[in-house]
C-alpha cells in the first residue's frame, strides 16, 4: 500500500483526471482520452484499481459534462445518460485490455491496444445503444444497424485514442525518473 502515497502513483492520477477533463474541451465527435485513459490506468495502476479509476473519472466528467455543457439538451440534472453504463464497462474492459497487452510497455503494443481499446469501445457502447435507445429495434438487424449508424464516429475514435495514447505514455515517459521509479503493477 505504500505506493498509494508515492509521487508516480500521484503523476499517475493526475495524468488520468487531466484525460477526464480534456472531455471537456472542444474536440471533434468521439475524439477523446477516453480509451487512452482507460489504457494507461491499465498499463500502471494494479490491476484492483486499474478499472474503478478510469471508470470513476468517466463517472465524474459524465456528470459535469451532461450538466453544464448539455444542460440545454437535458432540461434538468443528469445523473447519467441511459447508456452511460455501456460506456463504463467498456472504460473498465479497456483497463483490463490494458494491464495484460501493455504488461511491458512499447510503441509497437502501445498501437496494438490502442487499435483494440477502439474496437472494444466501438462493440460494446454500441450494444449498449442498441439495447438502451429506443431508434434501433431489438432484432438482429436493428443491432447491425447501431453498428452501422456508428461507423463514422470509429475512425475518430481510433484517432483519438492514438493521440492521446501518444500524450499520455509519452507525457509519463517524459516526467522526472523519480516519479515513475516505483513499480505499482505488482
Amino acid at each position: 500500500m505504500g505506493w498509494l502515497f508515492s509521487a508516480r502513483f500521484n503523476a499517475i492520477i493526475a495524468i488520468i483526471l487531466f484525460a477526464a477533463l480534456s472531455r471537456m474541451l472542444p474536440h471533434p465527435p468521439n475524439f477523446t482520452a477516453i480509451g487512452a485513459m482507460a489504457l494507461f490506468a491499465g498499463a500502471f495502476l494494479p490491476i484492483a484499481i486499474a478499472w474503478f479509476v478510469p471508470v470513476a473519472a468517466m463517472i465524474v466528467s459524465d456528470l459535469v459534462i451532461n450538466n453544464t455543457v448539455y444542460a440545454d439538451f437535458y432540461n434538468q440534472f443528469v445523473w447519467a445518460t441511459p447508456g452511460a453504463a455501456w460506456s463504463m464497462l467498456a472504460v473498465a474492459l479497456i483497463a483490463v485490455l490494458g494491464s495484460k497487452l501493455l504488461a511491458k510497455v512499447s510503441l509497437p503494443r502501445m498501437l496494438g491496444a490502442s487499435l483494440s481499446a477502439s474496437l472494444v469501445f466501438f462493440l460494446v457502447s454500441n450494444i449498449g445503444s442498441w439495447l438502451t435507445l429506443d431508434i434501433y429495434p431489438n432484432t438482429v438487424s436493428g443491432l447491425i444497424t447501431a453498428y452501422i449508424a456508428a461507423i463514422p464516429f470509429f475512425g475518430n475514435t481510433v484517432l483519438g485514442d492514438m493521440f492521446f495514447c501518444a500524450i499520455l505514455f509519452g507525457g509519463f515517459a517524459l516526467m522526472p525518473s523519480r516519479w515513475r521509479s516505483f513499480n505499482v503493477s505488482a
